[in-house]
């Protein structure tokens, strides 16, 4: 399994029960590869954002998690499917030569940059925990900047936040951020609510197409009655040193822009003999092998790679549903459904079975906008504020693995309930050896301690 996210992790988990007989004999060997030690479960991105679960809650340990796999730490940078070998770069030392007999290519997704003047330097995305724990910091050291300083653009510049991308990282990143800055400004007397600046930017004319446009509307007036400036039919034209200018002539100072506009397939594809796409995608069939010659929206099986297999974001796989889709799209929805039908086939290869097609059912999708605040429209069933929170709450606390996980985040849910958000940033953690450094180095570890945004 190269990746180990929600498609890597819940094959590997599925197999692992499947084949645990003949792993125990040593007959068949499960090796999972990623660059963590662990599994992210993405959408407690912006709750862990936004300080209602601990992150550590938010990620699954994969060597707990999958005692029957082997775990390589380390990043696959080149697949040579024709002689069976892939190379893996750990962090430290020379890379390493991994022959196979079968692989799932799962590696995810990553954030799609647009060459926009300043973007590299200033913006930050919300794919990783590494990045949600970042921004949270940030966000909570933009109150004390502000707090301090006497100067007025300074003080603007601090307390205001763009958002740009109006899907569901974008949309629940700022709800639950938006939500947690008005809350914590109450604890400044020296600043003004009003002070708060939220921009969300968009480029097309909705905001979360997922719900539907009846929730998508919903969603966007009760951001409005929250402050937020959404700009539909806007991109972001340059944000050099933080001057952002948008394409409606808008021009405004900021410190923090979250970068949620879209995803592309990982490359290291590009650094493998499988067959990839017109948009970068590896190419797969409704049983999710690796295959040529597939068509939209139909079971076509095409010229099947044997050995290959694929799912997840960095796949092009037929939608055969009634959902007016020619490809799956990019969700966790599909990943953890495609896992369970790969899983499936693989075995099935394995025992000499018939493989079975990937189908479902489009069944609509739920949306946290901060604390009793949500969307949701699943089955033609539409819910808003308080229900669809519960209902996005109670969905992910089902998906995300293992019950002591879901008892973690359970107890985090209810202790927040009845205790106030806290709103301690360490930013130190970002800049740990600095201080000692500064010693070492005979300046002063005081200022050498300071938190970094």
């Amino acid at each position: 399994m190269i990746g180990a996210g929600h498609v890597g992790f819940y094959v590997a988990e599925r197999l692992s029960k499947l084949l645990k007989s003949d792993i125990k004999r040593g007959q068949v060997e499960l090796m999972v590869i990623d660059p963590n030690q662990h599994m992210t479960y993405q959408p407690f991105l912006p709750e862990a954002a936004a300080g209602s679960i601990s992150p550590r809650h938010g990620v699954v340990p994969l060597r707990q998690a999958l005692k029957l796999c082997t775990i390589l730490t380390g990043a696959v940078t080149e697949i040579n499917h024709a002689e069976r070998k892939l190379v893996v770069q750990p962090f430290v030392g020379p890379a390493r030569e991994v022959e196979y007999d079968e692989v799932i290519v799962a590696p995810g997704s990553v954030t799609r940059p647009l060459p926009i003047p300043g973007l590299a330097d200033v913006a930050i995305g919300i794919k990783s925990m590494g990045e949600a724990i970042w921004l949270r910091n940030h966000v909570l050291q933009r109150f004390d900047i502000a707090a301090t300083t006497e100067d007025p653009d300074v003080r603007r510049k601090a307390l205001t936040f763009v958002t740009v991308g109006g899907g569901f990282a974008g949309a629940e990143t700022l709800g639950e951020l938006e939500d947690l800055t008005a809350n914590i400004v109450k604890n400044y007397p020296m600043l003004d609510a009003d002070e708060i600046k939220w921009y969300l930017v968009e480029y097309a004319n909705k905001i979360l197409p997922e719900v539907g446009p009846e929730m998508g509307a919903y969603a966007a007036r009760e951001l409005t009655k929250r402050g937020v400036d959404i700009r539909l039919g806007t991109t972001l034209k340059s944000c050099i040193d933080g001057h952002v200018i948008l394409t409606d002539g808008e021009e405004f100072d900021t410190d923090t822009i979250i970068w949620t506009a879209g995803v592309m397939p990982h490359p290291m594809l590009k650094k493998s003999d499988l067959p990839i796409g017109p948009r970068g995608h590896l190419e797969c069939n409704t049983r999710l092998q690796v295959a040529t010659g597939v068509e939209a929206g139909k079971h076509t099986v095409g010229e099947v790679v044997e050995g290959a297999w694929g799912a997840g974001d960095s796949t092009q796989v037929p939608d055969t549903s009634d959902f007016p889709m020619d490809w799956c799209t990019p969700s966790a929805q599909h990943a953890v459904r495609q896992a369970a039908i790969l899983a499936e086939n693989v075995y099935r290869t394995h025992v000499g079975r018939e493989l079975k097609p990937y189908e479902h059912k489009y069944i609509g999708s739920v949306a946290g906008l901060g604390l009793y605040k949500g969307v949701a429209n699943t089955y033609g069933f539409k819910a808003k504020g308080l229900l669809a929170w519960l209902m996005h709450r109670g969905y992910h606390l089902s998906r995300v693995p293992g019950t002591g996980r879901k008892g973690r985040v359970l107890a985090d849910w209810i202790v927040g309930f009845f205790t106030k958000r806290e709103m301690v940033q360490l930013g130190e953690i970002q800049a740990g050896r600095e201080p000692f450094e500064a010693i070492a180095a005979g300046t002063d570890p005081a200022r050498a301690a300071k938190s970094v945004g």
